[in-house]
């Protein structure tokens, strides 16, 4: 085999060294200096060296920590030492007397004095979190990870040494060049809150169920038997102990053992979370630090845990059945209760998704009186079935917001049923399963729910008074109606003082307005800065409203904005720039986008069923329709409106338009057999049972009739035929296609920032040339145009071998004199 040449050994040992720092920054200091794409980018940079030198790849690397062959059972485990349990101790923070308030921890410090013969001088301790995760020894032999084992029953574990392998947190290897014979370290093996959100989003994404908790989440985790999946679930380990050393000295107190681990790169909470302290106050102090601090630390505690330093202390005091008498536990107040849901209500957010929120029998938890517990979202409450008048378990963590664990059902209110017997219930819940409302509580608009979602949403993005500053704030923006200085804390005033209530009211406001507005802000504690106003700081001692009026001229500009921007504008959901241009360019004017039902939507070009859906119950929401026509009646007039695409016409076949309805099993194939025996859209929503094609199956028969059998089913047939009908009547004739654009039918992708030209030009440069720019890297892309840090979309590009373009090789592109599969990197 050829000798690994030098500077290939050096840059593996480099991205080696980096991929352990940035894991060290992520997991131990909570403070990540580099995003997920570039340790992304940088492991598979090693993998390649690894695969194309593979003497590189060592049972120590970075690469290793993917899992493994699953087992079929983990094998047992003897403690050497046994992995003993710490007796508790509590404290009623709600006393105000010290010696009251923690009279467990002045007791256990007197024992240990007393055991001491210190009576008259303090004891110095060893403090620290007490983690709320898994208990994990892990023994090192010569430096190199040999064992992994849970704590089990305290003397014999389960042997977990592949799955312990994928956290990378945990150094196969010590980071000495003399490591002991032996060391066998204890720690806690946790999930940080942010990999949990992560973790449980994915799973509710797959329709998986979620964890409870991170504690829940690590233990599932690392107790799979397949270490592939534990591989992919971002687990953390915390050393906080030495169980046995050969072959070194042993340091003779816990804080030096802490700082020993530490320089071997065993992972410790920050020095600020485990100090020295001495005597009852020394305890004290530190447990209500930790407490007040224990919502924003990035993993969840339920304690702090309090250990003689000196070893040879703790050799004297010894041991009491299965616990330590020199180290104990003291116990944060409970962050679970139970209560009574007396009733369910409904919140909504500024982006309109409606959170249902038990309110609570007022209960303390975790030191805090509670009153309300968010449940999620329709599902959840289902899952969980929470009810009116149920008794509950509330659970607290730290600040976030308490939310419902579970239902006691054995309390659950009942109401007698009459003629009860074997096979009908004597008594039934008194009150119904919660059911999400069909119109939202704050403005009335309808509510909905798209296939495959958890969260219900107010359809009245214009109007909801619970989203208005974020409606207000993505029309006024730079991309969208462009008002310029139309910044949040304006926006804030507006609303928050009544000036403005839709986004038509912006057309309405005065100089006076302003002026009253900011006079009324600057009597509060956040006085509006008029040098927020482009202009406005260097002529506000001549001219002191004239932050005011450039305002007013911004939202005059505004008022003749391209139909595109306008669409983008009103914040419709999942209808972004590039939707945008697409309803602008093939339906060429407002009114036929606010007439087009959506089957018609959905077959636009990358315009999807659920896009299409959300697209056509927006413009038929009262209250948006209302919000539209107030804007028209106060000037706004969209430009570049004219004739429908003349290729619109190839999309509107009645075939594609029905197989846009959402009717299960039926493919385009069928839809054609179908209109060829009905003989056109109209005629289907009269046509007979009988009528229907012989060729069809009989699950597409029945798959019809039901889909069919609904009236709106019905309305929505006959409005996407006369649609139809308007829209071909008024499609100008095919232009001539014979200019052959250099772009035409190319799909480019932009990232990055490039030399000389905006996003916005390059796009504007790619369109006009009869090419499309989408968001995203596929397969289907033709060319990735890359700039200045560009980010993952590059590194997807050339996974793929899709070409990738700088700014030169776009110009070169546009002006046709680039090769098809010519690229420039």
């Amino acid at each position: 085999m050829a000798p690994i040449p030098d500077d290939v050994t050096a840059r593996a040992a480099q991205l080696t060294a980096l991929l352990e720092r940035y894991n060290h920054e992520y997991y131990v200091l909570d403070a990540p200096t580099v995003p997920d794409a570039e340790y992304d980018r940088l492991f598979r940079e090693l993998q390649a060296l690894e695969a194309a030198w593979p003497a590189l790849r060592t049972p120590a690397s970075p690469t290793q920590r993917v899992g493994g062959t699953p087992v079929p059972v983990f094998e047992s485990v003897r403690h050497a030492v046994p992995m003993l349990s710490l007796n508790n101790a509590f404290s009623d923070l709600t006393q105000d007397d010290f010696a009251v308030r923690h009279a467990e921890i002045i007791q256990f410090d007197e024992r240990v004095r007393r055991g001491l013969g210190r009576s008259d001088s303090p004891v110095r301790y060893a403090v620290e979190p007490k983690f709320d995760g898994l208990a994990i020894s892990l023994v090192y032999e010569h430096g190199v990870l040999t064992q992994a084992a849970t704590r089990g029953d305290g003397l014999t574990g389960e042997n977990v040494t592949e799955n312990v392998r994928t956290v990378r947190t945990v150094p196969l290897r010590l980071a000495t060049s003399q490591p002991p014979a032996l060391l066998e370290v204890r720690g806690e093996v946790l999930m940080l809150r942010r990999d949990f959100e992560a973790l449980n989003a994915a799973q509710a994404a797959r329709g998986d169920k979620v964890f409870a908790n991170p504690r829940n989440a690590a233990a599932g985790s690392l107790r799979q038997l397949d270490s592939r999946i534990t591989a992919q679930r971002r687990l953390s380990f915390f050393a906080y102990a030495i169980a046995r050393v050969e072959g070194a000295t042993w340091p003779d107190t816990h804080q030096y053992e802490m700082q020993w681990l530490e320089q071997l790169g065993l992972p410790l909470v920050v020095p600020a979370l485990r100090p020295v302290v001495e005597g009852v106050e020394g305890l004290a102090e530190y447990y209500e630090r930790v407490h007040a601090q224990r919502s924003t630390l990035p993993y969840d505690i339920d304690g702090v845990v309090y250990k003689v330093d000196s070893l040879a202390d703790q050799a004297r005091l010894g041991f009491v059945s299965r616990a330590p008498r020199w180290a104990i536990a003291h116990k944060f107040p409970a962050e679970e209760a139970l209560t009574v849901v007396d009733a369910i209500e409904e919140q909504v957010g500024r982006t309109g998704a409606l959170t249902p929120v038990a309110r609570l029998r007022p209960v303390a938890v975790g030191g805090v009186t509670v009153t309300n517990a968010t449940l999620h979202n329709e599902d959840e409450v289902h899952r969980k079935d929470v009810r009116v008048g149920d008794t509950v378990i509330v659970r607290r963590a730290g600040d976030v917001i308490p939310e419902v664990v579970g239902v006691v059902l054995e309390r659950r209110p009942m109401q007698p049923v009459a003629g009860g017997d074997l096979f009908s219930p004597s008594e039934v819940p008194l009150h119904p399963p919660y059911r999400i409302p069909a119109t939202c509580p704050v403005c009335g608009s309808h509510v909905v729910r798209e296939e495959g979602e958890a969260v219900a949403r107010c359809s009245g993005g214009l109007v909801c008074s619970a989203q208005r500053k974020q409606a207000i704030l993505h029309f006024a923006g730079r991309r969208a109606m462009d008002i310029e200085g139309l910044g949040e804390r304006y926006v804030d005033a507006l609303v928050d003082l009544g000036f403005v209530h839709s986004v038509a009211d912006l057309y309405h406001l005065t100089l006076a307005d302003f002026v009253a507005m900011k006079a009324r802000s600057d009597e509060t504690a956040s006085p509006l800065a008029e040098a927020e106003v482009p202009g406005a700081a260097s002529s506000s001692r001549t001219a002191p409203t004239r932050w005011a009026e450039n305002l007013l001229a911004g939202i005059a500009a505004s008022k003749t904005p391209p139909l595109a921007r306008f669409l983008f504008a009103l914040g419709i959901r999942h209808v972004g720039e590039s939707t945008a241009k697409t309803l602008a360019d093939w339906l060429g004017s407002l009114e036929r986008v606010r007439q087009a039902p959506a089957p018609i939507l959905a077959a636009l070009p990358d315009i999807g069923l659920v896009v299409a859906e959300a697209i056509a119950e927006f413009f038929a929401e009262p209250n948006n329709a209302a919000a539209i026509d107030a804007l028209l009646a106060a000037g706004v007039r969209p430009q570049g409106e004219g004739l429908p695409a003349a290729a619109l016409a190839e999309q509107l076949e009645p075939a594609r338009l029905l197989t846009r309805m959402g009717i299960p099993r039926l493919t385009e194939l069928r839809a054609g057999q179908l209109l060829a025996q009905a003989g056109s859209l109209e005629a289907l929503v009269t046509l007979a049972p009988e009528q229907l094609p012989v060729a069809w199956p009989e699950p597409l028969r029945l798959a019809w009739r039901e889909w069919l059998a609904q009236p709106e089913r019905r309305a929505l047939l006959a409005a996407t035929a006369h649609q139809r009908s308007a829209l071909l009547a008024a499609l100008p004739a095919m232009p001539d296609v014979s200019a052959n654009l250099p772009l035409a039918g190319r799909t480019l992708v932009l990232t990055g920032t490039l030399p000389t030209l905006t996003r916005e030009a390059a796009q504007a440069l790619i369109e006009a040339a009869g090419g499309k720019v989408s968001g995203s890297v596929s397969r289907k892309t033709d060319y990735v145009v890359a700039g200045e840090a560009a980010g993952s979309k590059l590194a997807k590009a050339e996974s793929l071998g899709v070409p990738v373009l700088d700014e030169a090789g776009l110009q070169a592109l546009l002006a046709g004199t680039m090769a098809g599969g010519e690229a420039a990197s």
